[in-house]
């Protein structure tokens, strides 16, 4: 089974990008960027007017700073993630691969760090709005045991015991990615490569969080259907546990 993944789907852009930010110079240079590629803008300097924005116009990915004036890009982050699985890059001086971890396991598909090349920015927001794709319900479908996990491959929809399991787009391109290779070992850079598409420096610890929040959404026991392979990687196993 293979997603329908549309590769012309950014010759006319027609998505909205949400900037969250509280300095106005950053706002305007992203948003210059974003324009020229032909994306829509909405801007923000506040957390609560973001979720508003959100809420009323559903924008396709969100550009998130974690220093805002009324309250901290982090608890955003935990909103939006309570009520959808909207895209969510974090835009932030928090350097320490601490702070990294901590977003990503709080929901972000990505983190970038200040400074940064508006080219670099564009680039990364191109690929998770890529594997992140349309979130509509399709026929398609993958079993897992005895219907208590079923995976929609075109619309990027996880469901355990059929409730939303909320995997962001980076968790079920990585899911996916390991399904699509049983028995097969992969690395984390592989992972990082195939699943998200661009060679970001980092994501050979990130992976682990993403790995960690998959298993957790998806409540699997230990060993249960994704394998580590200690000083090597990953691999999904179908059926078989440890």
């Amino acid at each position: 089974m293979i997603i329908n993944n549309d590769n012309n789907r950014h010759n006319n852009y027609k998505d909205e990008i949400l900037i969250v930010e509280d300095e106005r110079k950053i706002r305007k240079v992203i948003r210059g960027y974003l324009e020229k590629e032909g994306f829509m803008v909405k801007e923000t300097s506040e957390g609560k007017k973001a979720l508003e924005i959100i809420k009323q116009d559903s924008p396709s990915l969100v550009i998130l700073d974690l220093m805002l004036p009324d309250t901290s890009g982090e608890n955003i982050c935990q909103l939006i993630r309570q009520e959808s699985d909207l895209p969510i890059l974090m835009l932030t001086a928090k350097s320490k691969t601490k702070n990294k971890i901590k977003g990503l396991k709080l929901g972000a598909d990505d983190y970038l760090v200040k400074p940064f090349d508006p080219q670099e920015l564009i680039a990364r927001i191109k690929a998770i709005l890529r594997r992140s794709g349309p979130r509509n319900h399709t026929s398609e479908v993958i079993i897992l045991g005895q219907d208590r996990i079923k995976i929609y491959p075109e619309s990027g929809e996880v469901k355990v015991k059929n409730k939303n399991a909320d995997l962001t787009g980076t968790e079920f391109k990585i899911l996916y990615t390991l399904i699509k290779n049983p028995h097969q070992i992969l690395t984390r850079y592989q992972l990082a490569d195939r699943a998200l598409g661009l060679e970001f420096d980092g994501y050979d610890r990130t992976i682990d969080v993403h790995i960690k929040n998959i298993r957790q959404k998806l409540k699997l026991k230990k060993g249960e259907y994704i394998h580590t392979v200690y000083g090597q990687g990953y691999k999904y196993v179908g059926d078989q546990v440890d």
